[in-house]
């Protein structure tokens, strides 16, 4: 019988971050150019939230004028250990309406976790149960 993943299996490592008050210009800069779509946030070193594209406020130019700090206001990031079971996180992140997790090993960000992993690892999950080729007569 197989056991559960761990996060760590999943997730994308080595990710980007910014710190807190960083211009949120800069930020997304980063974001457009490595074209990702969450970006964990620190403060003074440590882990304090992750900047999503549905954070942000509707105009350029509202966005030029602002600091990551003015979008992640009251926003904690969801910090998870590498060794923990992945259904532990996607229960998490489903009951909390997350999109992210933010990875850690010996308290330093490790990799993130978001939805885009969560649908990748299912679907090869899927394809690998249910091979390509079947009735798809509905």
């Amino acid at each position: 019988m197989k056991a559960i993943p761990q996060v760590k299996a999943v997730m994308t490592p080595f990710p980007y971050w910014v710190d807190i008050d960083d211009a949120l210009s800069r930020a997304l800069a980063m974001m457009a150019e490595h074209a990702i779509h969450h970006m964990p946030v620190v403060e003074d070193g440590r882990l304090v939230s992750v900047l999503s594209e549905r954070d942000l406020p509707g105009t350029s130019e509202d966005r030029e004028k602002l600091r990551v700090r003015d979008v992640c206001r009251g926003r904690e990031a969801y910090v998870v250990g590498l060794s923990e079971p992945l259904d532990h996180v996607l229960f998490h992140m489903a009951e909390h309406g997350l999109d992210s997790a933010l990875v850690v090993k010996d308290g330093r960000l490790a990799g993130i976790f978001t939805v885009s992993d969560a649908c990748r690892h299912f679907g090869g999950l899927l394809r690998s149960l249910f091979p390509p080729g079947g009735d798809d007569a509905a």
